[in-house]
């Protein structure tokens, strides 16, 4: 048998493969399609402290090998998920990791301070890297003095375990995970979508309505699975890698890069079940080439 628990700070998974937030819901569209406590974990949909209504239409994209999306954390609100959401979802075996958000600090602790009286939450995201609103989000994540204020701010807000989600869209990534390590992250998420485009040439008009998004999907894994190999050697928490991946390979890419564990994005709109495609293909994987443990193929990337 394969061990494929994994621990990141002060929580467990059951297995190192969790989704995305803003590709899954918040767990419960997909219960007609897979078992939801086969997974490891489910960062759930963007919150905000209050509700949004997100971008205007059109906001989403198709892309050769991607797509853009421009969504702009479309929520009802860490209340309506406290109220109404969490209590459809939290029977569940596996980790519900809420996805925080902000347009000011203040806002940012407002919302992981009514986490952090939850029962049943161990841990939450926190979101300084969208690129699709206009104020906060990316804001944060882009300056490392800024990403390192608001880590700090909420470190002393929460006392779980903190993961920080870090933006792509930035000149040297490790500057700026140094600094909500230092800040007092528990682990780092990597990467949120990149800053793209897409233009209509017959209209000569933008496709998305905020001109710009983000682009996840296949086209990025290489140059996520860069980055998260650079912070896992800059870092000393732990990583959790995503940005394209597809199948089962790609996430054992991740992991070895140094990811301990990852989380599946895109490919959920096309494939449903591919999350525990993706578990039961780590686990052959391990079988085959002798790893006892999942946790074992993290930073076992061969350079000699």
């Amino acid at each position: 048998m394969v061990d494929l628990e994994i621990k990141i700070g002060g929580f467990t998974m059951k297995n190192p493969v969790s989704t995305a937030s803003g590709t899954f819901g918040f767990g419960e569209e997909f219960i007609d399609f897979m078992d939801l406590n086969r997974l490891g974990g489910i960062f759930v949909k963007g919150l905000t402290l209050k509700n949004r209504e997100g971008n205007p239409y059109p906001r989403m994209a198709e892309t050769p090998s991607g797509m853009l999306n421009a969504v702009g954390l479309q929520n009802k609100g860490i209340d309506y998920f406290i109220k109404h959401t969490y209590p459809k979802i939290k029977h569940f075996d596996t980790q519900i990791i809420p996805n925080v958000n902000g347009a000011t600090v203040e806002d940012y602790i407002a919302v992981t301070e009514k986490i952090n009286e939850m029962d049943g939450i161990e841990t939450i995201e926190l979101n300084i890297s969208c690129p699709n609103v206009k104020e906060g989000g990316m804001a944060f994540g882009v300056s490392c003095p800024s990403a390192v204020a608001v880590t700090e701010a909420v470190r002393k807000a929460y006392d779980k375990t903190l993961i920080v989600k870090l933006s792509p869209n930035v000149t040297d990534i490790t500057e700026i995970a140094k600094g909500v390590e230092g800040a007092g992250a528990d682990a780092v998420s990597l990467v949120n979508t990149f800053l793209g485009m897409a233009i209509d040439a017959k209209t000569r008009k933008p496709i998305l309505s905020t001109v710009t998004g983000g682009l996840s999907g296949p086209a990025i894994k290489p140059i996520a699975l860069r980055m998260v190999w650079q912070v896992y050697q800059a870092v000393n928490i732990p990583v959790i890698g995503m940005g394209g991946i597809m199948d089962a390979t790609d996430a054992i890419e991740f992991m070895l890069a140094g990811s301990s564990a990852i989380q599946i994005g895109t490919a959920n709109f096309m494939d449903p079940q591919v999350s525990i495609k993706v578990i039961d293909g780590i686990e052959a994987y391990c079988k085959e080439n002798g790893f006892s443990a999942a946790k074992d193929l993290v930073g076992a990337m061969i350079t000699d």
